[in-house]
């Protein structure tokens, strides 16, 4: 398993997931996607979604890719330690 294959690979996973979220706050998507999950599960927290802000979704997709591509690089190394021949 390529380490830098598994580490672009998680990194645009974990980002892209935190682009979707970013799209539903700026869309007024992301409170009522909250509250019906919250339903779902029988939990009442009253957890609000703030206004959304451009540099705060871009540091928030940049340190999850960040976290992402440590994910994968750290991930592919234990594999492949684990699965020698």
């Amino acid at each position: 398993m390529s380490p830098a294959k598994t580490s672009a690979t998680f990194a645009v996973l974990i980002g892209g997931i935190h682009v979707m979220w970013s799209a539903f706050v700026a869309l007024g998507w992301a409170q009522p996607s909250m509250d019906f999950i919250f339903r779902l599960h029988m939990v009442s927290l009253d957890f609000v979604v703030q206004p959304f802000d451009a540099a705060t979704a871009l540091i928030l997709v940049a340190i999850t890719a960040i976290i992402g591509a440590l994910f994968g690089y750290c991930m592919a190394i234990i594999w492949n330690r684990l699965h020698r021949a």
